[in-house]
């Protein structure tokens, strides 16, 4: 990447250039990447693109008041309350793929929805380059690339970072002078807690995952991972109390990695590992099990579908 400063005044001149006189829209996720996207088309554009932000019950713990707070200053967002339509076409997806497929093409009807009443024809997004290499390659279709309907009404779709790291979308992030919260934050899926909940998708699983994740993250910050999360990976036998439960399994999993292509599991100290557990099972009653995953990447992908 050329310097971060020429790189910023070359995109917001692009970004200008491939929306014109157009009005757009754009997929804001609270992420860094849509977050670099955003603000970077906003600067382009400013009245003409829309934010919008879809809460599709499949976001992190606390998400959508972070929106708000974090985007207020554009007066023009949108937030999307979307979870029953989500959990709707996710009933009886197992396959981690058609899950991916089914989030892709709901992605973009709720953003065709909104582009309609904005009357937007342009799509900006927040791919980065290592969304592209994955889908790419077949390893992973990513919601935004991969995951994408073959029919979406359109005419253009920007990706301003398109071809960035995920280190280097941070340091155009510090560069913009956007909030710690968010030039820091540790990546999360497209997809969200879809791919942290094995098997079909549901409003409890996904709560568990959401809380479960809460936890790691709270307590593996001073560990300072790439990214550290909570699976939902099946049901097990457990005993609360004086009864025997069959509850959740929740996987955790904590990785080192430079641009997330590829990744090393941490080593966690047992007394952390053992708090987290604690927690997890202690604040969840239908929680029977946490157990730690030790992979790399490769074998491993970093998240679990």
């Amino acid at each position: 990447m050329v310097a971060t400063d020429e790189f910023i005044e070359e995109a917001v001149e692009r970004i200008g250039e491939q929306i014109g006189d157009s009005n757009a829209i754009i997929a804001l996720s609270g992420g860094v990447d849509s977050s670099v996207a955003a603000t970077l088309a906003y600067e382009a554009v400013g009245d003409q693109l829309t934010p919008v932000y879809v809460d599709t019950g499949l976001m992190r713990k606390g998400e959508t008041e972070e929106i708000r707070e974090t985007f207020s200053f554009m007066d023009s967002l949108r937030v999307i309350e979307a979870a029953d339509r989500y959990f709707d076409r996710l009933e009886g997806v197992t396959d981690p793929e058609r899950k991916r497929e089914v989030i892709g093409d709901q992605f973009i009807r709720e953003f065709e929805r909104e582009a309609r009443d904005v009357d937007a024809d342009v799509l900006v997004q927040g791919t980065i380059y290592p969304d592209r290499i994955e889908s790419e390659g077949g390893i992973k279709s990513h919601h935004n690339v991969g995951g994408l309907p073959e029919v979406i009404d359109f005419e253009t779709i920007v990706e301003p970072v398109r071809d960035l790291y995920k280190d280097e979308v941070r340091e155009v992030a510090r560069e913009l002078g956007l909030e710690e919260i968010i030039s820091e934050r540790m990546p999360f899926p497209g997809p969200g807690l879809a791919v942290r909940v094995v098997g079909e998708v549901t409003p409890e699983k996904a709560d568990v995952a959401r809380e479960a994740c809460h936890v790691v993250e709270d307590e593996l910050e001073e560990y300072d991972p790439w990214q550290a999360f909570a699976a939902v990976v099946g049901k097990g036998t457990g005993v609360k109390g004086d009864n025997r439960v069959h509850g959740w399994i929740v996987a955790v999993r904590s990785v080192e990695s430079r641009d997330g292509m590829t990744a090393r599991a941490q080593e966690i100290d047992w007394n952390t590992l053992q708090r987290i557990q604690s927690r997890i099972t202690g604040e969840n009653e239908d929680v029977a099990r946490v157990v730690y995953d030790v992979t790399h990447k490769p074998p491993a992908t970093i998240e679990y579908e």
